[in-house]
Order: C-alpha cells, then sequence, then structure tokens
C-alpha cells in the first residue's frame, strides 16, 4: 500500500499544540499512523462532508483523505464534546 502524505491546517496546529502533555503522544502516533492507513478499523466517515474521524481517548481526529494524490489532510483536533460544533 502507498504511503500518504499528512498536512495538517494551522487551525488542527493551534488545536494540537493546546492538547494536555499526557495526551499528546498518543494523538501524534495515531496521526502518523494514517499515512499507512487512512481508513482504519474504527474510523467513520462524517455525514456532513467528506470527512473521516477517529478515536483517540476523549478526543477526535477530523480528517479528509485525497485518495489521486495520497494526502491525509488533518482538519480538527479536539475534545469529543467540542469537536463536531460548528
Amino acid at each position: 500500500m502507498a504511503k500518504y502524505k499528512i498536512t495538517i491546517k494551522n487551525s488542527a496546529a493551534k488545536e494540537l499544540a493546546e492538547i494536555p502533555k499526557k495526551d499528546l503522544p498518543k494523538i501524534v502516533k495515531h496521526i502518523q499512523s494514517l499515512a499507512q492507513n487512512p481508513r482504519p478499523h474504527g474510523s467513520q466517515k462524517l455525514s456532513r462532508k467528506e470527512e473521516y474521524r477517529v478515536r483517540q481517548g476523549n478526543y477526535r481526529i477530523v480528517y479528509s483523505v485525497d485518495d489521486k494524490v495520497l494526502t491525509v489532510d488533518v482538519v480538527q483536533i479536539g475534545h469529543r464534546r467540542e469537536v463536531y460544533r460548528p
């Protein structure tokens, strides 16, 4: 399987910087694993857009996948109670 390139939006990078230090390594590792498998077991497609989400503890990683260019664009990272709010 081809390796995907991961990009993180500036807003998602700011959200990542605000995550507590104890949760940060697991979230970063989960994001890096998306390069090998952008649709891992447990990921769900969101109904509102062409985006997916994966769970990492109490946090959610929302991202889009472009199979033509082999990129994964991380759109949002946040706590589960806040990540789906507009």
